[in-house]
């Protein structure tokens, strides 16, 4: 089953008990008034009498109507089937709010594996279009000792001191992509950054200095 469906698509009865509290509440019925019998339920809604007898379960949980054994189906309230709807109302909307997040979620995983792939084709094919192309992209190691270590992006002010900007931090396995003023700076980070080719000099002086 999709997650659409899982998160959306409401079971026949819930529609049905819905559509029964919906009709209470304009009129259709009023308190007291006995509902039609099952069969006839079953008939005009075009399901099983199962489906109407679970629909009935679920009004009568909601003390919206009474089942009287002899008497029939009896509307009980029309203010618990303002709460009951309210219910379903909210219900819908987490759910519907969660495929939506599940979704972007998907969304985010598909975009950051083509950044990825993008980068690594950026980082592979540098060196073949280095004298040709104005933004180069460079890597750098973040040694032990290094005055960075513990540092955000922006607190070390990378830009202003290099003019080039960070892409990338591979750490581990990992590649944290475009990691954003926050990021901080850890021992064994790989840095990949771009900027014009005399970048380099800069972030290599700025990173270790005159070494």
């Amino acid at each position: 089953m999709s997650v659409e469906s899982e998160c959306v698509v409401k079971p026949i009865y819930q529609k049905i008990a819905i559509d029964i509290a919906n009709r209470i509440i304009i009129g259709d019925f009023s308190v007291g008034d006995k509902l039609h019998g099952r069969s006839s339920l079953s008939s005009h809604y075009n399901v099983s009498p199962e489906t109407i007898r679970r629909a009935i379960i679920l009004l009568n949980d909601m003390d919206i109507v009474e089942v009287i054994k002899g008497s029939g189906i009896i509307i009980k309230s029309v203010d618990n089937c303002l709460k009951f709807i309210e219910k379903f109302r909210d219900i819908d909307f987490l759910n519907l709010s969660k495929k939506e997040i599940l979704d972007l979620f998907v969304e985010k995983s598909k975009l950051e594996k083509k950044i990825k792939e993008k980068i690594d084709e950026f980082t592979d094919y540098s060196n073949r279009f280095i004298n040709s192309n104005p933004f180069i992209p460079f890597e750098f190691k973040v040694y032990k000792g290094l005055k960075v270590i513990g540092k955000t992006i922006s607190e070390s002010k990378f830009w202003q001191n290099t003019s080039a900007t960070i892409i990338g931090i591979r750490r581990g396995k990992n590649l944290i992509i475009s990691p954003g003023p926050c990021a901080v700076f850890q021992e064994g980070d790989i840095l990949l950054a771009i900027g014009e080719e005399s970048s380099y000099y800069k972030i290599k002086k700025f990173l270790y200095g005159d070494k």
